[in-house]
């Protein structure tokens, strides 16, 4: 067996995706992605700014009193974003070792694993949250956007991180 090395993306598991490549790279790349992808969408469709985005992912673990934060409340909700991504990540990584086909077809499995976050995320994580509940269901316009970012922000870059990574580790 090979040792892996940080960065490098080579895996101590021959042929199989790093961890460090697939949490670090691809939870960074989606948590990224679709955070650009809310600010630009709630921008436009609501007029809503990026702060209040990240203070509403901070509501989730404070409440109501999230949206009368300033910038450390928005910074928190920023940090959480991330946290979640890199978590969504770190799953996929843990599935990968088990099932050789989730980072052998990204194309197929990105998208399914961005399916699968978004209903956790949707009918698990926020109902569990401290994050109030909407009086009105969710804007067709919004279910789109929300199923495409996670389909291809989410899912496909953390599926393509893993991808890429076992690919170099077999070429290592």
């Amino acid at each position: 067996m090979s040792e892996a090395r940080i960065g490098s993306g080579s895996s101590s598991i021959e042929g199989r995706p790093s961890a460090l490549a697939t949490v670090l790279i691809g939870g960074g790349i989606a948590g990224t992605l679709d955070g650009l992808s809310a600010c630009v969408f709630y921008h436009i469709f609501s007029s809503v700014s990026s702060g209040s985005i990240f203070r509403y992912i901070a509501s989730g673990l404070l409440g109501p009193s999230a949206f009368s934060g300033g910038r450390q409340t928005a910074l928190l909700g920023l940090v959480l974003h991330y946290t979640i991504a890199l978590g969504a990540a770190a799953l996929f990584y843990a599935a990968c070792l088990r099932v050789k086909a989730l980072y052998e077809k990204p194309w197929i499995f990105g998208p399914l694993y961005g399916l699968v976050v978004f209903c956790v995320m949707h009918f698990v994580v926020v109902p569990l949250s401290r994050v109030q509940s909407r009086n009105a269901s969710m804007p067709f316009i919004e279910l789109v956007f929300q199923l495409l970012a996670h389909t291809i922000f989410i899912g496909s870059s953390i599926a393509f991180a893993a991808w890429l990574s076992a690919r170099n580790a077999r070429r290592a």
